[in-house]
């Protein structure tokens, strides 16, 4: 895994981030997402609707009770795996969406599993994500944002912009 633009460029990328969706709100929503512990079923719908649009629908199948149950165990989860995998027991929550809630809300860094990130890593969208690389991704990342003293949201928006300017169609 490599970055496809030299490292010392990820903050002027980060700046020409162009995403169709607002993240304001989302982001705003982190202080008192972190202090319950939880998302709530509207939090949670908010995100999809962010990440997923399309598919954000399929949020609607969940409990309140469970979003809350389910979201809480992921935040307080010690193992790096419980923390991603039981976000994907959600209904509509697949393990795109489910960096996502971890990226925006938990207090841990951790990139976004998004194609254009990807591909700005020289990686290709798996068939089926799996644990080992979902971590060896996250690690990669920390390492590369922790070097160039950039937290993971500036990362994130870096190696997306590259990729919507780069990556042919």
């Amino acid at each position: 895994m490599k970055l496809l633009f030299p490292e010392s460029e990820i903050q002027a990328w980060a700046k020409k981030y162009n995403y169709p969706q607002d993240e304001t709100s989302l982001i705003s929503l982190r202080p008192a997402i972190q202090n319950a512990g939880f998302l709530t079923k509207k939090q949670l719908r908010l995100t999809a609707r962010w990440k997923a649009p399309r598919s954000a629908g399929h949020i609607e199948r969940n409990d309140e009770e469970y979003v809350k149950e389910i979201t809480s165990w992921s935040f307080s989860a010690n193992e790096q795996r419980s923390r991603i995998e039981v976000l994907t027991l959600l209904d509509g929550v697949l393990w795109p969406s489910a960096s996502v809630i971890l990226h925006l809300f938990h207090k841990e860094p951790y990139p976004i599993l998004d194609f254009r990130a990807l591909w700005s890593v020289g990686l290709n969208v798996p068939k089926q994500y799996s644990f080992s690389f979902w971590w060896e991704y996250v690690e990669f990342c920390r390492t590369v944002a922790k070097r160039n003293s950039v937290d993971m949201r500036t990362l994130d928006r870096g190696l997306w912009q590259y990729s919507k300017e780069n990556q042919k169609a």
